[in-house]
């Protein structure tokens, strides 16, 4: 092997590692910037007394910030093949779409059309799920493809209800995604999500409580599309066909979040599209756990459930079926103790914000 192969080879396998540090130190400069221009132009989140219950306004265009860092490191790092072009292109159309609503709320119709829009700008790329089973029925996988991003980019719109958890939630699957993806010499991919999950960290300075700037619709619909998106990329099932569930266990936390959202609505016969305090980390805080010890808490779960998830990629059927029935018996057992706490605030909620919708 020549010396300059043995240095691009290098270098190569390098650049995931300096791709995160260097998107992580853009968001700590652009994030500062977004949140002036936010204020400026009066591009704020406004307390109501009902679900936002912050002291003060405080500046949208969090999304932005993370967009321009990662979007920078992608242009000085990463290869501009197919799939990061895809990637690209599909996040900048459900980014743009989320800064709309930002700026002026949209019906959950436009939302849900513009996500369906950007998926099939994914698949158009070839970034679709790939499982054996689902390639004999015509369109399955596609529809299966949908339905996950879809569904994972609601889950991230809905869990961003609290300082900090949204973004730390999604750079701590991230980090597990990038991790995987490198594990199978997918240095082009590898390289996109580490980008994604350092300015996610970057951002993430200036997100926890006391929040100076939110994701916003943008920032909350990017990250989770992207995640979402990212974790069809990954070989899951190379050791036993249950791994196939890995992506599952990687995001247990805004899923979990989801159905405990639209169970408790749905109970009360409410609209699951519908604001209310029902998310588990509302429901905490509301009982004395500070912002401050929640999120962190659920950054934790969810680096627990991205190493059970890289773990299971690595285990045979037996173990593979334990870890998932592990995963599920603790989401079943915290589902019933946070729903000791009522969230409820009052009835109807006629002030809250509609949620975008999801499968």
């Amino acid at each position: 092997m020549s010396l300059a192969t043995l240095t691009e080879s290098t270098w190569h396998g390098v650049t995931p590692t300096i791709a995160f540090v260097v998107a992580a130190v853009l968001g700590v400069f652009f994030t500062p910037r977004m949140r002036k221009a936010a204020e400026r132009f009066g591009i704020v989140d406004k307390p109501d007394g009902r679900l936002k219950t912050q002291r003060a306004p405080v500046a949208y265009l969090g999304g932005l910030a993370i967009y321009l860092a990662f979007l920078v490191t992608l242009g000085v790092l990463v290869d501009f093949e197919q799939r990061v072009l895809g990637l690209l292109l599909a996040s900048t159309l459900v980014l743009l779409l989320g800064l709309v609503d930002d700026l002026e709320a949209q019906t959950p119709s436009v939302k849900f059309a513009g996500q369906i829009l950007a998926v099939f700008v994914l698949m158009k790329a070839g970034i679709r799920i790939q499982i054996t089973w689902l390639e004999g029925v015509p369109y399955l996988a596609e529809a299966v493809t949908l339905l996950w991003v879809v569904g994972i980019t609601n889950a991230f719109n809905i869990i961003d209800v609290m300082d900090g958890l949204a973004a730390g939630t999604a750079g701590v699957a991230l980090v597990g995604l990038g991790a995987m993806a490198w594990w199978n010499g997918d240095i082009a991919i590898a390289s996109f999500t580490l980008s994604l999950a350092g300015a996610a960290f970057g951002f993430l300075r200036f997100n926890v409580a006391p929040a100076r700037i939110y994701l916003g619709d943008a920032g909350s619909m990017l990250l989770g599309f992207l995640v979402a998106a990212l974790a069809t990329q990954a070989s899951w099932a190379t050791h036993s066909a249950y791994a196939v569930a890995a992506p599952i266990v990687l995001l247990a936390v805004p899923i979990f979040d989801t159905a405990l959202v639209s169970f408790h609505r749905i109970k009360r016969g409410c609209s699951p599209f519908r604001g209310s305090p029902d998310h588990f980390a509302v429901r905490l805080r509301r009982h004395g756990y500070s912002a401050k010890v929640v999120a962190p808490v659920t950054w934790a779960l969810g680096a627990v459930c991205a190493a059970l998830a890289l773990l299971l990629t690595r285990t045979g059927d037996r173990a593979s079926l334990a870890i998932l029935g592990g995963v599920f018996g603790a989401g079943c057992a915290i589902g019933i103790w946070v729903s000791r706490y009522d969230g409820r605030v009052s009835e109807p909620l006629a002030s809250a914000p509609s949620e975008p919708p999801r499968p």
